[in-house]
Parts: C-alpha cells; structure tokens; sequence
C-alpha cells in the first residue's frame, strides 16, 4: 500500500500558496484494509475513508467509466490494481494531476508542473469531455488564478460540450454552487470570459448570454470583488450589469417588473435567499432612481 498527496494541496503548494485541505490517494489497498487500519468510510459513490487522527481524506485510487449523460453516469473502479497514473488521468486539469510520495517526491505524468510554470489551464485527457461541471471548473480556476489562460485544445473540446448539448445535462444547484465559488474568486469576471469563449454560457445561463468579454460590467463585478464584497453583493452587482445590457437605453426599468430576467435566473438556479433578495432590490433601487429623473 502507497499513499500519495494529491490534487489541491500539491498544486498551492507548488504555487507558494496557503493549503487549505490535504487530500490523499491510497494506491494497493482494500476497503477492508483501509477499515483494519482505523479508517472511517464515508464515501458513497466510491471508497473515500477519514483518517483517525487527522481526519482528512484518503480515496482509494480509481478509475471511471462514462455510462450516461451528465455529470452521474459513472461507473466506478476502485482495487489494488488501480495504479497512480491511472487515477490521476481521470482527473480534470493537468495543475490538478500531481502528486507527492510519502518521500515528497512529486509524481507528474501529465506536465502539470510544467503547466503551473506557463499558467496555462490544461485537460489531462479526453475524458475531461465526460463531466459537464468541468467546464465550469476550467471557468472557476481562471477566475481563482487571474492571470491563467486556457489551453486551446481544451477551448476546443469545452466547445464541443457546448455544441453536442453535453453542457444541457448540469442541474441547477450544481450551476449555482459552482458560479458562487467563481463570483468569490480573486478574477470573477474570468469567469464569464471563459464560458463565452468556451461557447456555453448561452446554454448554461443564457440570461447572461448578452455579457462580453472585458465588458464594462464584468470590470465592475471584479472590482467588487476587489472591495472584498460578500456574495450577495457581487450577485447584486452582476444583477445590476445584466439587466443594463438587456435593456435598451430608452427602455425605463419599471419598478414593478424590475430584472425580471435575473429574477428569473434566481428561481431556476434556487439562488439563496440573500443574494436573490438583494439583487431584486437592487434592482428596484435602479427603477426607483431612474423614475425620479
């Protein structure tokens, strides 16, 4: 049995970064030998154990195998066969595929330090077209490292989810908790940059289909997000920029149906109370202001 760090922590850790979670690989190991030695299970659609002392995570290494649409239809294979290089090939970006021995030697198969050095968000593999929450995972990554650029083959491929409706199959709440992990990030409006090249964000979101890149609107969302404002807030500001651009310029925003189009984006996406309540308001302030004149 050989444990390796991974994901994460070896990629911060590279990047001279505070670690936030420590997640292992456990290479040549059993569920009943990952129990025999203390380990809690708690993974439910494969083998994840909490270690008993520290508690983080440790995964026996797998393998999976697309057997339907979405983001669920996998199968699963975890053994002792399972080597390393095959558990990090399933994994999204090349920066997320190293890992480090017990030894602190870092195992790279797929050039993620290399990566790391260019600042270049890169697949590991083709099988990076088998999960649609990648593609908001590339977008939430360039977001976190501002001045990252994305792969064109991985443009690419992210296009083709785009264009063959693979993209279609993401539920809402998972649209939603990735697009607030990327408006809390250091560069939000990357974000949205890297849905409109990757030709999704009129599929994902399509209320926001009128924003563009290095929009005045999107500079205001990251400038909030420079204030170090809360989520609610740069929902609120990303509210705010969306309906102006729906909006023709002579077209008054009546208070009473104020941004119906992002209120609506609300209900779909199940936003929490706080954002969406703040972003209608804020929208009704803009209503409000602009009778008065």
């Amino acid at each position: 049995m050989k444990i390796y760090a991974v994901g994460g922590a070896v990629r911060d850790e590279l990047l001279g970064l505070p670690v936030k979670d420590r997640d292992y690989v456990v290479v040549g190991a059993t569920p009943e030998a990952m129990t025999r030695l203390g380990f809690r299970p708690v993974g439910k659609d494969f083998p994840v154990f909490l270690h008993p002392q520290s508690h983080e995570e440790y995964a026996l290494a797998r393998t999976e195998r697309k057997t339907a649409r979405g983001y669920r239809g996998f199968q699963v294979y975890a053994a002792p066969d399972v080597t390393l290089e095959e558990d990090l090939r399933r994994r999204d970006l090349t920066i997320n595929a190293i890992a480090r021995d017990e030894q602190g030697q870092l195992i790279d198969p797929y050039g993620g330090e290399q990566d790391l050095r260019a600042k270049v968000l890169r697949h590991v593999s083709e099988a990076f077209a088998e999960d649609p929450v990648r593609v908001l995972r590339v977008a939430r990554f360039a977001a976190r490292y501002g001045d990252f650029s994305v792969a064109p083959e991985t443009v690419t491929l992210m296009q083709t989810m785009a264009a063959n409706g693979e993209v279609d199959a993401l539920v809402a709440e998972r649209v939603w908790q990735e697009l607030a992990k990327g408006l809390m990030e250091a560069k939000p409006s990357r974000l949205f940059e890297v849905l409109i090249e990757a030709h999704a964000l009129d599929r994902i979101v399509p209320e926001f289909a009128p924003l563009e890149p290095k929009h005045a609107a999107l500079q205001k969302l990251d400038a909030a997000a420079g204030d170090g404002a809360s989520l609610a807030i740069r929902y609120a500001t990303l509210a705010a920029a969306i309906d102006g651009l729906r909006r023709p310029p002579s077209a008054p925003l009546q208070s009473d149906a104020a941004g119906a189009p992002v209120l609506a984006v609300s209900r779909r996406l199940r936003v929490p109370n706080d954002c969406a309540d703040l972003a209608k308001l804020t929208l009704r302030w803009i209503a409000s202001v602009e009778h008065a004149r």
